[in-house]
């Protein structure tokens, strides 16, 4: 009989010499999918969400595992994700993480989610916030472009109480003027810290500051002034906000900062009461942009002027315009106070007339010719198109405290409303700030709050703003003709012409009397004056008492 027992022992010593492999006790996969994601829904800007990101993987090897650690969310914040715990399955399937939080702003919340060594990079869109209520009806009035008349209102010198309701009980007197809209200055909160009662120094974006009343007492004037068929603009501080804003503690990545990490004041600007505001942030960007149309919809207002628009870039202005114009129940007006001329590719409205202010200066002041004002005509509208507008004005509130009252500025009474004539009939759209049509002879400093205006004063002045205004609302041919300049150095003058509408305007620029050489395509042509009513016959020349004008029609 054989034996076989050195065999075996000799395979069992082989066997025994081998290394043996450790039992995997780790999960384990050999990728994830990225392009397989799955989410549970969609997150809105401003609301709780809870939800689920579901992604595919391969090469599983059945282990279980726990759950994750929590990430947040990068661009929009206020999200987290986490790994829900779970069983692999041998070979593919799908792992899920839970996603909850509350949305910073609507855009696109970024994540890193990750499994063992793999990972992928999610976008996860927020949705808007459209939830505001609209109060009121949209206002059905609003002018077209070249059709307003704009009336600034400063809240705290405007009357007594320096508060909305002492703006609704002048409604009256304001629509009696020829106007169709009109802009309040800042309403919100005010910072206090390391400020100077600035009404631009905001503190909230979202509320209406208590020296003014109430959010009912904004819709009353807003409600009141469309009964009128008056618009209604706000003003709104987009570059900066206060150093107490709520934004400075909650999103502090939302501002610009120096090399050591310290929020900054507008650079150059010397405006140290308030900080500067970061347009590379995205979900700042669109806050910001989620707080204008809060206003739109839960005060019913037409639009917007906005403040210091040369701060902001070309990239946000464009964002903001186009926003606003998708909400389809309001035409808004919107009006950049700057003068880039990129602001008209942004789609405002209106661009404002810095330089047309310099031109008047130049002209009543210095004594330049009036012929300067052509190039400004050229100039202040490059650029623009569908009939966008430059706001064009003699005073505001900026100019009447730094620079001094229309009479300072141009000459008396009589100085300057010719200089009005030259801003409300010449070309774009004519702004009047509160208390030039009485001739306030005192000015309204900042903060705005040592002076009111007395509304007794002048009112022959009154009177004469209330024709030259309805001079333009009648006539087609000054809001939207081809203007034609025949200006001499002392005589503003020119032509607006519309189908078969003319006018022939005049306006002596000098404090003595003028004589103007008639161009012969006007010479011994026949008009109407149109402010008495009176036929006038047009000779070679025309004689202009000091500071007077001429406002002719066919």
């Amino acid at each position: 009989m054989r034996t076989y027992l050195p065999v075996l022992f000799g395979l069992a010593l082989i066997l025994s010499c081998k290394k043996s492999t450790p039992a995997v006790t780790e999960p384990v996969i050999s990728g994830l999918n990225c392009s397989s994601l799955q989410f549970s829904g969609t997150p809105t800007a401003g609301i709780a969400f809870n939800g689920t990101i579901t992604i595919n993987y391969s090469g599983g090897n059945g282990k279980s595992y726990s759950a994750g650690t929590v990430t947040s969310s990068s661009g929009v914040t206020g999200l987290n994700v986490t790994l829900q715990s779970g069983t692999l399955a041998t070979g593919t399937g799908s792992i899920v993480f839970t996603v909850n939080g509350t949305a910073s702003g609507p855009g696109n919340a970024g994540f890193s989610i990750s499994f063992g060594n793999k990972s992928c990079s999610v976008i996860l869109p927020v949705a808007e916030n459209n939830s505001y209520e609209q109060y009121g009806t949209p206002f059905a009035n609003v002018p077209d472009r070249k059709d307003a008349i704009i009336y600034q209102v400063n809240m705290r010198a405007f009357s007594t109480a320096g508060n909305f309701q002492g703006v609704i009980s002048r409604l009256d007197s304001i629509k009696a003027m020829g106007v169709n809209v009109i802009y309040l200055m800042p309403i919100y909160p005010v910072g206090v810290a390391n400020a100077f009662n600035s009404p631009y120094c905001v503190r909230d974006y979202k509320t209406v500051n208590t020296e003014f009343g109430s959010l009912t007492d904004l819709r009353a004037l807003v409600d009141g002034a469309h009964s009128r068929n008056m618009s209604v603009l706000l003003d709104w501080v987009a570059n900066h906000t206060s150093w107490d804003h709520t934004w400075i503690s909650t999103h502090n990545d939302w501002y610009q900062k120096n090399t050591a990490g310290a929020i900054i004041s507008p650079p150059g600007m010397g405006w140290n009461d308030v900080a500067q505001l970061d347009f590379t942030n995205a979900a700042m960007r669109l806050e910001m942009i989620r707080n204008l149309k809060y206003w739109v919809y839960t005060a019913n207002i037409d639009g917007f002027r906005f403040d210091y628009s040369d701060g902001p870039p070309f990239s946000f202005w464009k964002q903001a315009v186009d926003s606003l114009r998708l909400i389809n129940t309001h035409k808004l007006l919107l009006m950049a106070e700057g003068s880039r001329a990129d602001h008209y590719a942004a789609g405002f409205d209106y661009t404002f007339g810095f330089n047309f202010y310099g031109g008047l200066r130049s002209v009543f002041i210095n004594g330049q010719p009036a012929t300067n004002f052509d190039a400004l005509n050229n100039s202040e509208f490059s650029g623009a198109t569908n009939g966008q507008q430059v706001v064009r004005y003699t005073t505001n509130h900026d100019i009447n405290g730094s620079d001094g009252t229309p009479q300072e500025l141009y000459g008396g009474l009589t100085g300057s409303m010719s200089a009005f004539v030259a801003a409300s009939l010449m070309k774009g759209v004519p702004m009047i700030y509160n208390g030039q049509e009485v001739g306030t002879p005192y000015r309204l400093t900042f903060p705005f709050t040592s002076a009111d205006i007395n509304w007794t004063l002048n009112p022959d002045l009154k009177a004469e703003y209330k024709r030259i205004l309805a001079f333009r609302n009648s006539s087609a041919a000054i809001r939207g003709g081809t203007l034609t300049s025949f200006s001499s150095a002392d005589v503003l003058a020119f032509t607006r012409e519309l189908v078969t509408e003319k006018v022939f305007v005049l306006s002596n620029v000098r404090n003595s009397s003028s004589t103007y050489t008639v161009p012969g395509t006007l010479s011994g042509t026949s008009w109407t004056n149109g402010i008495t009513g009176a036929s006038v016959n047009v000779g070679a020349t025309i004689t202009l008492p000091a500071y007077s004008y001429l406002l002719l029609k066919n």
